[in-house]
């Protein structure tokens, strides 16, 4: 009976009448590995059947070739029972043979799966065959809800390994003692077999050995030999086969001693429950601080308070979090939790947002203000509207990009992929050779000196290091960061980071508050002052440009009358124009007036000695006349030197691109110590700098802005920092957002990156190294040269404790102190 078609159904985009739909239903069934296909325009919808060997992204490809878009969506699973970097292989295998799957990234620390895709129901078939592989998945929930069954699905595995370790403890101690004293204390040995006799020991060390291979010890078994069977083994399949070995030859050796040769009747019983006993421990270490590494996110769910006190009818009534919706108002008393995002409508109190933007100190919250949910209210008690509930708030958004930083894979991570795909049957085939070479070639008793060896090659490697060697790093780290006020967005953003070597900063709102004011106005002659600045303040009204707003401020502050403005133009890079009370009117830098044909060396002196003070010039022509020069200055924030000093502390060079013309931005640099400035750039060509940067730098150029003008700048960056204001988070052109909104951010985070870099590679050092030398010290390698061996029982115990190492290590990272305290405090 033949199986079942693979299908699939695609959502298309940009379908609009019976042409497109046979457009792309052509374009579909000449795609490779296609069997059929049907395009539905009322539904949008493609239904795809693939012939065997047939995927999704040959499909992809051929949609997007006919001009039209597939809309592929992306589906995170919780998968449970995912031991080592073999299961990793095998759940991302199972995932990637789902109909519609394209690209799949399975991570071990987080026990998470991530895939993109196309098809509605994806999400239930990817956690359908991940299930079907063996690992239990199901589609995440709610972060509340996830960690809530997370937690539970913790405290369940580690009660569970506790019984196993406490049981097979039990029985290998005794078993152990029985062994192993029999053979140091002759006294024991002989007392032993003169008390119960050698056929009564024979079955009690037996039954012990067997109580733990089969109880304690069973999911090894099950779990490892149908692994093997399927071409696809495991650790557990490790583990399986060299307990199992022992345990068959010792139970030959004890009850038909007369199929072994004589000098081979040997029992390693022992060997075979303390191999169990000790994994099984390991496993309970590793699990422990698994646990602990995931501390950061579950911080960030308890933030989340479950009530909230409704204001209606003049009263307050407490109800779920969940019920709220936009435009509800909220009241909140002294200490309690913020419900949800907001902005106060009545009075006043100051809140800790530390646990959100990473700043330690108490905002100030006013009507008016922003307040997130999650931060915690101080002494105040104030009101606030709801603009923001469930999935749009800010907590969601950073437990979100955290949780997607967790799960992406760092380009290092790649090689390790390559050697864990194949590590296990190699493994496997070095136990075989083993067993040949003692068997052919080593000293009496031969049989039991291959079984020992070979029991030990396979007991003593371990995938499980590889595999958590860099995502356990990266959870850890990023939690951390989060900590910091730091939000990774892309987890492979700590390594570009950690090789960067020069970092590129806006000046205005980076460097500097970004609320510049007016300092300077001086006009020309046959022009007055007030007149000049009204008419230039009217038309600046109607520009967002922070210069513009700080003009618009002096003038009113002097309580002057804006004339009508009739027409407005803006001129990125050079300024505004228009019309304004009958008059021409044009504002802007002397490259705006240069192509206005406006001379402006009346002002150069005066230019000049606004420059060199830090202020930014600007021009005013009436009528197509030079009329005034005004100055703006933006003080620099107070964090910024400290920040400076930081980065400059780690080696790294900093370059200021702005806009500003040489000579302020000169001032600038020198008063904060910035080693090159590249001025007068327009928005649209700091991307065009960042490249050549790249390619001058001699290394990795990471690019600090404020996430919207300087996107492009951002995107072609090898790392885009993006400058935030506690609440901006999903800004698509950073892989990173810098929450406390100054740059000790971007100090921090360089810091980290390279701290958590060091930390995997010492991770894949030890992982590995273990690997290279203890694999050919269990083999022998090493007996003929200098006598040494590695029991099975030691090969245990060096296994279980290596995953604990790496785990271990990772942790430290918890502990990292950043080179600046988030606000700039070093």
């Amino acid at each position: 009976m033949s199986a079942a078609p693979a299908t699939f159904d695609v959502p298309i985009r940009g379908m609009s009448c019976a042409a497109c739909v046979k457009r792309v239903e052509t374009a579909i069934r000449g795609a490779q590995g296609v069997a059929g296909a049907s395009v539905n325009l009322a539904t949008e919808r493609a239904h795809v059947e693939l012939a065997p060997g047939g995927g999704a992204g040959a499909v992809d490809a051929a949609i997007r070739a006919a001009g039209y878009e597939p809309v592929a969506q992306e589906a995170d699973l919780s998968v449970d029972e995912m031991m080592c970097a073999a299961c990793v292989k095998r759940v991302e295998k199972a995932l990637a043979a789902v109909p519609g799957a394209l690209d799949v990234s399975v991570n071990l620390a987080t026990r998470r799966a991530h895939v993109r895709g196309l098809g509605s129901d994806l999400p239930q078939r990817l956690a359908q065959a991940a299930t079907a592989a063996g690992y239990p998945a199901r589609p995440l929930e709610s972060p509340a809800v996830q960690a809530g069954r997370e937690a539970a699905t913790r405290a369940a595995e580690l009660a569970t390994l506790k019984r196993r370790v406490l049981a097979a403890a039990a029985a290998t101690i005794p078993l152990v003692a029985i062994e192993m004293g029999g053979h140091v204390f002759d006294d024991l040995h002989h007392w032993l077999m003169g008390t119960f006799g050698e056929t009564t020991m024979g079955l009690l060390v037996f039954a012990l050995a067997a109580f733990v291979q089969f109880g304690p010890g069973l999911p090894f078994l099950t779990k490892g030999f149908p692994a093997l069977a399927k071409g696809a083994p495991d650790m557990n399949s490790l583990v399986a086969l060299g307990s199992s070995a022992a345990f068959g030859f010792s139970t030959v050796a004890t009850f038909a001693p007369q199929l072994l040769p004589e000098d081979s009747r040997g029992s390693y019983f022992e060997s075979a429950a303390v191999v169990v006993t000790l994994v099984l421990f390991g496993r309970l270490l590793e699990a422990r601080a698994r646990g602990r590494a995931g501390e950061a996110i579950r911080r960030l769910v308890d933030l989340k308070p479950t009530t909230a006190r409704l204001v209606e009818n003049g009263g307050e009534r407490e109800i779920a979090v969940d019920m709220l919706k936009p435009g509800d108002v909220v009241a909140v008393r002294p200490g309690e939790k913020i419900a949800v995002d907001g902005e106060v409508v009545e009075g006043l109190s100051h809140v800790d947002e530390s646990m959100l933007t990473g700043e330690p100190v108490p905002v100030e919250k006013t009507p008016g203000a922003r307040v997130a949910g999650g931060a915690i209210n101080g002494a105040g008690a104030f009101s606030f509207r709801v603009t923001r509930v469930g999935a749009d708030t800010l907590l969601a958004q950073i437990l979100r990009t955290v949780e997607a930083a967790q799960a992406g894979k760092l380009p290092i991570q790649g090689m390790v992929d390559r050697v864990t795909a194949v590590f296990v049957p190699i493994v496997m085939a070095i136990a075989a050779l083993t067993f040949l070479a003692w068997l052919v070639i080593g000293p009496e008793p031969r049989l039991s000196h291959a079984l020992a060896s070979a029991v030990a090659v396979l007991v003593v490697a371990c995938p499980c290091a590889m595999g958590l060697a860099t995502p356990i790093s990266i959870m850890v780290a990023s939690g951390k960061a989060a900590e910091l006020g730091v939000l990774v967005r892309r987890g492979e953003a700590l390594q570009a980071l950690a090789d960067t070597k020069t970092i590129a900063l806006d000046k205005t709102g980076t460097l500097t508050l970004g609320r510049p004011e007016l300092t300077d106005i001086a006009v020309a002659e046959g022009f007055a002052e007030t007149e000049a600045l009204a008419h230039v303040a009217a038309l600046e009204a109607k520009s967002e440009h922070p210069v513009a707003a700080a003009i618009v401020r002096a003038a009113a502050a002097r309580g002057l009358t804006f004339p009508v403005v009739e027409t407005f133009q803006s001129q990125a890079g050079f300024g505004v124009s228009g019309r304004v009370g009958g008059r021409e009117i044009l504002v802007g830098a002397d490259r705006a007036m240069a192509r206005a044909g406006i001379d402006v060396a009346p002002f150069a002196r005066e230019a000049a000695r606004l420059g060199e003070a830090g202020r930014t010039p600007l021009y005013a022509a009436l009528d197509g006349r030079l009329a005034a020069i005004l100055a703006v200055a933006d003080p620099v924030k107070p964090t910024t030197p400290a920040a400076l000093a930081a980065l400059h502390a780690q080696g790294l060079r900093v370059v200021m691109i702005t806009g500003d013309n040489a000579l302020t931005a000169r001032a600038v640099a020198r008063a904060v110590k910035i080693d090159e400035v590249v001025a007068e750039v327009l928005p649209t060509d700091k991307a065009e700098t960042v490249k050549r940067l790249q390619s001058g730098a001699g290394g990795r150029v990471a690019f600090v802005g404020d996430g919207v003008n300087d996107a492009p700048a951002l995107a072609q960056a090898d790392v885009g920092l993006a400058i935030g204001n506690g609440s901006d988070v999903a800004i698509e052109s950073a892989d990173a957002v810098l929450m406390t909104g100054d740059l000790s951010g971007a100090a921090n985070a360089v810091a980290l990156s390279r701290a958590t870099i060091a930390n995997i590679r010492q991770n894949l050092a030890w992982a590995f190294g273990y690997n290279i030398v203890l694999i050919p010290l269990a083999a022998g390698a090493f007996f003929p040269a200098f006598g040494w061996t590695l029991s099975p029982m030691f090969a245990g115990g060096a296994m279980a404790l290596s995953s604990v190492s790496v785990v271990t290590n990772a942790l430290r990272l918890r502990r990292f102190v950043p080179p600046l305290a988030p606000g700039g405090r070093a």
